[in-house]
């Protein structure tokens, strides 16, 4: 996709059992060095999980559950593009122990879905969409906006209409322009016109935030929304700083090992990744994360959620507080809240998240 900097590869063939074996290893090797912790969620994500065959993505689950003990209410999340969804694959996703499905449907206006390099339509999307609620209680599904040329009243007829597909999640983001992408490279001749002002912009963040709550989904993170106890449980664990083993090419990983963090990175070239699977580690590097940096990592991540994060774990992450002066100068001109030993962003706060951030860690 034009907007997309994320590892991404296209082949025409893909050996699925080779593939099978790679991730087996790569489970049973970082399953040995983080011994039998318990295990909460697992997300399918990056690529096209949904090109997966069933019969993979089942022994994939069984594996991970003979290498760690599993909550008794484990997620499994599986992403889904809309142009790769078959009612017959989606059962066998299900049977396979999938149990939440989020789907890129990224616009629900076919001129926009081909603007963003999507190869499916909005039929598609509702097709697919209306497949995976006969099948799966927890649905999300991902929506692009302040997209070229797109007035308010557009981005207003459009979440109207995925409020009313919705089923208990969505995540709402906007276009952001990255380098090294199509349009970072258009944007930078001049050439992607259309893009709305900032003050567009917030208006359309203000305008999600207000529908989405209004119809009784809370925006427990800055681009997330959920009905109540429906948030996704597997990127909770992200933004509350919690363990996570990234197994896949170019996938990353933060896991706390002997009393150290680590922030690991694995090998992105899928080729190189799968056969560095056959001889030893997938890993390109696995570097050890400062208290400091741990800290400042908890904070950036922390406040991007509703609840905000908790002080005395940044203390104890980092060994020093946070300067109260700044805390009383953010909540004094409204851009944070503070109770007890908790701060979050403030709706206004929200809107200039990043200088929040900065100003806390300079």
């Amino acid at each position: 996709c034009p907007y997309c900097d994320f590892n991404s590869h296209v082949r025409h063939d893909v050996d699925q059992q080779q593939w099978l074996v790679g991730y087996l290893s790569e489970i049973k090797r970082i399953g040995v060095q983080t011994g039998p912790r318990l295990l909460n969620t697992v997300f399918f994500g990056g690529g096209t999980p949904s090109l997966m065959d069933p019969d993979i993505v089942y022994s994939l689950i069984q594996y991970i559950k003979e290498t760690w003990p599993c909550a008794d209410d484990l997620e499994i999340t599986l992403e889904a593009n809309p142009g790769s969804v078959e009612a017959g694959r989606f059962q066998g996703y299900a049977h396979a122990g999938v149990n939440r499905i989020s789907m890129g449907i990224q616009a629900l206006n076919d001129r926009d879905l081909k603007r963003l390099g999507r190869i499916h339509s909005v039929a598609d999307a509702e097709r697919a969409f209306n497949i995976a609620r006969t099948i799966f209680d927890r649905i999300s599904f991902d929506l692009i906006y302040a997209r070229q040329d797109q007035s308010r009243a557009d981005w207003r007829t459009e979440l109207t209409r995925a409020l009313e597909m919705a089923v208990d999640h969505f995540s709402l983001y906007q276009l952001t322009i990255e380098q090294g992408t199509a349009f970072g490279a258009l944007h930078a001749q001049g050439r992607l016109r259309g893009l709305p002002a900032d003050s567009l912009s917030a208006d359309m963040y203000k305008m999600t935030a207000d529908l989405c709550g209004n119809a009784g989904f809370e925006a427990y993170e800055i681009s997330n929304h959920a009905r109540p106890g429906a948030a996704s449980r597997h990127n909770l664990i992200y933004w509350r700083y919690g363990d996570y083993a990234g197994i896949g090419p170019g996938a990353h990983g933060r896991l706390s090992l002997s009393n150290t963090r680590y922030a690991i990175e694995a090998k992105r070239l899928p080729e190189v990744w799968l056969a560095s699977t056959q001889t030893a580690s997938a890993e390109l590097q696995r570097i050890e994360i400062t208290r400091k940096d741990q800290a400042d990592e908890f904070l950036m991540m922390g406040l991007r959620l509703q609840e905000g994060i908790d002080l005395k774990r940044y203390r104890a992450l980092s060994g020093t507080t946070l300067e109260p002066q700044k805390i009383e100068y953010l909540s004094q001109i409204g851009m944070i809240e503070s109770s007890e030993n908790r701060i979050r962003a403030s709706q206004r706060g929200r809107l200039v998240l990043n200088a929040i951030i900065k100003e806390l860690l300079l």
